[in-house]
């Protein structure tokens, strides 16, 4: 990438520690996808807690979805293919044709 295309980003101490997350939650409709990111943790409520949502235009996502299969094809290359131990989690009902 060539300096003019380049992006300085800053990040806020209070984003930088991340959110943990092991379930993702996707709907979509015409205009735009919408990501929710939760967290399930071991317990006999087996309540997902929301800890982020990210709206983003059909364009970036599926720019976000290439990213993730280069980065994730890049970590296989280096660690090892990653494996499924656990089972998915269960289906999340959502708006008929998938829509949010």
């Amino acid at each position: 990438m060539d300096k003019k295309n380049q992006i300085s980003i800053n990040i806020a101490p209070d984003i930088a520690g991340g959110k943990y997350a092991n379930l993702a939650i996707i709907g979509h409709s015409s205009s735009e996808f919408t990501l929710d990111f939760a967290s399930v943790l071991p317990g006999p409520n087996n309540v997902a807690n929301v800890q982020a949502r990210v709206i983003m235009a059909p364009e970036h996502a599926k720019r976000l979805l290439l990213a993730l299969q280069d980065n994730v094809q890049k970590y296989e290359m280096q660690f090892g293919q990653i494996q499924f131990n656990t089972p998915a989690a269960p289906s999340v009902p959502m708006a008929a044709g998938g829509e949010a």
